[in-house]
C-alpha cells in the first residue's frame, strides 16, 4: 500500500470568489425571502397559521441565534393584515352578582369609544343624581310624604283618644309612653283614694276599659313600623320617579351609537333599571369620600360600577395583534385581578382586572420563547388548560395552591380564537412529543429551521441577499463584494463544512455590526473585506486568552507535547475545548503499554471515571478491531492501558479512537512514531477512519505549536478523508502547506496512518493470512505471538498459578 500524498492547498480553504456574486454593493440587492433558505419551513409556517382548526399552532425549531424570530417577525406583520378582524372585550358590572363581572364583545375599536361614554356619564351622573335630589319638587313631595304619614299616625291616636274620652279614661302620652288613667269627670283624673272608694262594679267597669284599650293600642303602636316603611318606600318611589325622568334621557343618549349591538343595548337598560332602583342610595353614594371603589364594606354604592373595564382593545383598522411576552408566568398569560387596601383589607372589583398576553392577543398571534413558559411554574399547564377549553379563565398562584380563603371575583371566561407560535431547541420539542401527552394535539406544526445550506451558486446568491438583509435591518454601511465574499466563507467555517454555509443570522449580524464600526473609524463608505478581517481578528483576540495560556503551557513543557523525533506507544492527539464563543483545539499526548495478560485492553480514563460513555465506547472498538484482525489464529495474550496523559478533566468523545489505536499498534509491534505528526479521526470495527468534529481548530491548534517552535517541513496532521470536505482553514496555515512546510494528509483507514506515522508499509495478508516480512502488521503479529509464548512458558513454569 503506497503512503497517501499530502492534500494540496487548493482544497484546504474553499473561497467565494466577488466576481460570481455580480454586484459591487449590497445596495443593489432586494431583501431576501425566508423561504429561500427555509424552505419546508417556512411551508409549515403557512400550513400552521391558514389551518382554522383547533390545535394547529406552531413549534419553530431551530438553534439559537438562527435568526427564527426575524423571520417569525416578517411573516406574521403579513399575515396580520388579512383574516377576521379581532374584537374589543370589556367587563362591566354584573346587577345580579357583582363577583362575577360581565363580559361584552364589540368590533375593533369601538370598545374605547363604549369606554369613554361610561366615563362621561359617570361623571355627568353625580351632578344629575345631587340636583335631582336637591330641587324644590323632591323636597316638596317628600315633605308632603313626610307629612302626610305624620298625620297618618296623629290622626290613629286620636281616634283612639276620643274613644277613650267616651268610656271615661284619659289616654296621656308622656317621655316614657302612654299612659291610661280613669276620669272622674270627663277632664281629671281619679287619685288613688277616690278610685279606692268606686264601688267595685265601677272599677271592674274601668278595668275592662282599659284592658280594651290597652290591647287597641298595642295594635296601632305595632302598625306605627309598617307605615313608616310604607312611607319610606314611597319617599323612595319618589326618588325613582324624579331619577327616571333625569336619567332616562342621558342613557338613551348614549344608545344611538351602539344601535348594531344588542349586547351593549342591554347592558345600558340593566344600568338605568339599577340607578332607578338604587334611589337615595346612589344619593349617599355620591356624597361619600368620592372614592372610586364599587365594593366597599361601608355598603355604600358608588356610581363607579357604571364604568366599562376595556380589557383590550384593537385598532379600528382590523389588524390582527402579534404579541411578543417575553415573561410568559402564568399571570402575564392568563391575565390578573388587582386589589386595593380598603381599611386595612384588600379587597377588588372589576375595574381592576387586567389582561394577559392571551387577552391581548386573541384574534391574532401569541410568540412565545417554549424555555420560558416551561420554566414558569403552573404556566404550561395553564396556557394548555385555555387552548383545550377554547377560553381564558383568569388563574391566580394564590389560588391554585389553596393560599386564599377569602372571596375572589370570578369574571366571566373570555373565549379565545388565536394562534400560538412557540419558539425552541429542538431537543425541547422532541421531550415534549415524548413526555406531555397533550402537547402533539395542541401543536400540531412544527416548523424545522435549516441549521445549514448548501454552498451552491444559487444558495450563494440568496446568501448574499441575507446579508444585505440583515445590514438595511441593522441600519449598517452597504458591503461591496469582497466584504460579502468574505462573510460567505465565514458562514462556512460557522458550519465546519466547505460546502455548506451556516444559517446562524446572529454571529453574521454581531459580525456585520463590528465591520461597520471599523468601516465607521476609516470613514469608508462601504464595508470592505478588510474592515471584516480586521473584526473577525478582534473577534479572535478577543477571546484567545485560555487558548494562550494552552499554548504557553506545551511551549513551557509544563504539558508535554513533542512535535519532533519518535517514540514506542506514544502520539500526538488532538483535543478541542469550547468554551462559549470560543472554540479552540491544542495537541495532547496520547499513550499506550502492553504486556501479559488475557486480551484486556484498559481505558484508563474510563477506570478513573473521567472518560464519557462515547469515549469508552471508542476504546471497546478498537478493542473489537485488534481482536478481529489479530485473534483469528490465537486468543490475544495481551494486556494494554491507554490514557491522555496530564488530563485531569472529562474526556468524551471518540474523535482519538484512530490516535490511541495507533498507538496501541505501535506499542505492540515495537515501532516508534512520528512526534511530529498529529491524528485525529474514529474507527470502527474494520479498521475504516470515520469523521469528526472540529477538524478545522485541530488542524490549527497543532499548527499553532508547530509554528511556535519553528516549522520544519515534517510536520502535519492526519485527519479521516472524510473530513477533507469540511476545510476552511485559516489563511497562514494554508500559506504554510503551500510552502512545504507543513502537510496534511487525509487518510481512510488504520493502515494508511500507520504508514505515515511509522515511515514503514503497514502489510496487508496474504491468502493464508501471513503479513509481509518488515511491515509494521507483521511486527503486530510478531509482538503478540511473542506475548503468548512468554504466557505458555509462564503457565508452563507455574503450574499452580495456571490451575488457579
Amino acid at each position: 500500500m503506497p503512503i497517501a500524498a499530502p492534500l494540496l492547498p487548493e482544497v484546504l480553504y474553499t473561497a467565494c470568489d466577488p466576481a460570481t456574486l455580480r454586484f459591487a454593493s449590497t445596495a443593489e440587492l432586494p431583501d431576501l425571502d425566508a423561504a429561500q433558505i427555509h424552505g419546508r419551513a417556512m411551508e409549515a409556517m403557512h400550513l400552521g397559521l391558514d389551518m382554522p382548526h383547533a390545535g394547529y399552532n406552531l413549534f419553530v425549531l431551530g438553534e439559537t441565534g438562527s435568526g427564527r424570530h426575524a423571520i417569525i417577525q416578517q411573516l406574521l406583520e403579513a399575515e396580520r393584515q388579512s383574516g377576521q378582524p379581532p374584537a374589543d372585550w370589556c367587563y362591566v358590572y354584573n346587577f345580579t352578582d357583582a363577583t362575577r363581572p360581565d363580559l361584552l364583545r364589540l368590533p375593533c375599536g369601538r370598545g374605547t369609544r363604549l369606554r369613554d361614554d361610561m366615563q362621561q356619564f359617570v361623571e355627568a351622573l353625580t351632578p344629575a343624581i345631587n340636583a335631582v335630589f336637591q330641587s324644590d319638587a323632591y323636597r316638596a313631595r317628600i315633605e308632603a310624604l313626610q307629612e302626610e304619614a305624620k298625620q297618618r299616625e296623629m290622626a290613629a291616636l286620636k281616634a283612639l283618644g276620643d274613644e277613650a274620652t267616651q268610656l271615661s279614661i284619659g289616654l296621656v302620652h308622656t317621655p316614657n309612653g302612654f299612659v291610661m288613667a280613669p276620669m272622674k269627670d270627663g277632664e281629671t283624673p281619679y287619685s288613688p283614694e277616690e278610685f279606692e272608694k268606686l264601688p267595685e262594679e265601677r272599677k271592674n267597669e274601668f278595668a275592662e276599659h282599659m284592658k280594651m284599650l290597652h290591647e287597641r293600642l298595642h295594635k296601632l303602636l305595632s302598625e306605627f313600623p309598617r307605615w313608616r316603611q310604607e312611607a319610606l318606600s314611597r319617599m323612595k318611589e319618589a326618588g325613582s320617579d324624579a331619577l327616571r325622568a333625569t336619567v332616562t334621557h342621558m342613557v338613551e343618549d348614549l344608545k344611538p351609537p351602539y344601535t348594531d349591538l344588542p349586547e351593549v343595548g342591554s347592558y345600558l337598560d340593566a344600568v338605568l333599571q339599577d340607578i332607578i332602583e338604587s334611589g337615595e342610595s346612589l344619593r349617599a353614594s355620591s356624597q361619600s369620600e368620592g372614592d372610586t371603589e364599587t365594593t366597599t364594606y361601608s355598603g355604600s354604592i358608588s356610581v363607579q360600577r357604571y364604568l366599562v373595564n376595556l380589557l383590550v382593545e384593537n385598532p379600528a383598522s382590523g389588524a390582527r395583534p402579534v404579541v411578543y411576552e417575553d415573561h410568559p408566568t402564568l399571570q402575564n398569560l392568563l391575565g390578573r385581578i388587582e386589589n386595593v387596601v380598603h381599611m386595612g383589607t384588600l379587597i377588588s372589583n372589576f375595574t381592576l382586572i387586567r389582561a394577559g398576553a392571551l387577552h391581548r392577543a386573541n384574534g391574532g398571534f401569541l410568540v412565545l420563547d417554549a424555555m420560558k413558559v416551561l420554566s414558569q411554574p403552573y404556566a404550561w399547564e395553564g396556557l394548555k388548560r385555555c387552548l383545550k377549553s377554547g377560553s381564558v379563565r383568569i388563574e391566580s398562584l394564590s389560588d391554585l395552591i389553596g393560599l386564599t380563603s377569602t372571596v375572589q371575583l370570578e369574571p366571566e371566561p373570555v373565549p379565545i380564537d388565536l394562534k400560538i407560535v412557540l419558539i425552541g431547541e429542538r431537543l425541547v420539542y422532541y421531550l415534549l412529543s415524548q413526555y406531555d401527552p397533550d402537547f402533539p394535539a395542541l401543536f400540531k406544526i412544527n416548523a424545522d429551521m435549516e441549521s445549514e445550506i448548501e454552498r451552491s451558486p444559487d444558495n450563494t446568491a440568496a446568501y448574499a441577499r441575507l446579508i444585505a438583509t440583515l445590514a438595511r435591518r441593522n441600519q449598517l454601511r452597504p458591503l461591496s463584494s469582497t466584504a460579502v465574499a468574505r462573510i460567505i466563507e465565514h458562514a462556512a467555517r460557522l458550519a465546519s463544512d466547505a460546502q455548506r454555509l451556516s444559517t446562524q443570522t446572529q454571529p453574521l449580524d454581531d459580525l456585520m455590526r463590528e465591520a461597520n464600526h471599523v468601516a465607521g473609524e476609516a470613514k469608508a463608505p462601504l464595508i470592505e473585506r478588510a474592515h471584516v478581517e480586521a473584526a473577525l481578528t478582534a473577534h479572535q483576540r478577543r477571546h484567545e486568552r485560555i487558548r494562550e495560556r494552552y499554548q504557553e503551557q506545551i511551549l513551557r513543557d509544563q504539558i508535554l507535547v513533542d512535535t519532533a523525533g519518535e517514540h514506542i506507544g506514544q502520539v500526538n492527539g488532538l483535543a478541542v475545548i469550547v468554551l462559549g464563543e470560543s472554540t479552540f483545539a491544542h495537541p495532547v499526548r496520547i499513550t499506550a503499554t502492553v504486556r501479559v495478560g488475557d486480551g484486556e485492553v484498559i481505558d484508563i480514563e474510563r477506570e478513573v471515571k473521567l472518560g464519557g460513555p462515547i469515549h469508552s465506547k471508542g476504546v471497546l472498538i478498537l478493542s473489537a478491531f485488534m481482536a478481529s484482525r489479530f485473534g483469528w489464529r490465537m486468543p490475544l495474550s495481551l494486556k494494554a492501558s491507554l490514557v491522555f496523559e496530564q488530563s485531569y478533566g472529562g474526556v468524551e468523545g471518540d474523535s482519538a479512537s484512530l490516535a490511541e489505536l495507533t498507538a496501541l499498534l505501535s506499542a505492540l509491534a515495537g515501532v516508534p512514531l512520528k512526534q511530529s505528526l498529529a491524528v485525529t479521526g474514529s474507527v470502527n470495527q474494520f479498521g475504516v477512519v470515520q469523521p469528526v468534529g472540529g477538524i478545522n481548530e485541530k488542524i490549527e491548534g497543532f499548527f499553532e505549536i508547530c509554528a511556535a517552535r519553528g516549522l520544519t517541513g515534517e510536520q502535519g496532521v492526519l485527519i479521516p478523508s472524510s473530513n477533507v470536505c469540511h476545510l476552511m482553514l485559516r489563511p497562514e496555515v494554508v500559506d504554510a502547506v503551500r510552502a512545504g512546510r507543513f502537510r496534511i494528509w487525509a487518510v481512510s483507514s488504520v493502515d494508511e496512518a500507520l504508514a505515515l506515522l511509522t515511515g514503514l508499509p503497514a502489510g496487508a495478508p496474504d491468502a493464508q493470512g501471513n503479513m509481509p516480512e518488515g511491515s509494521v502488521n507483521a511486527r503486530i503479529a510478531a509482538g503478540l505471538d511473542k506475548l503468548a509464548q512468554l504466557r505458555r512458558e509462564f503457565a508452563r513454569s507455574k503450574p499452580d498459578a495456571a490451575e488457579s
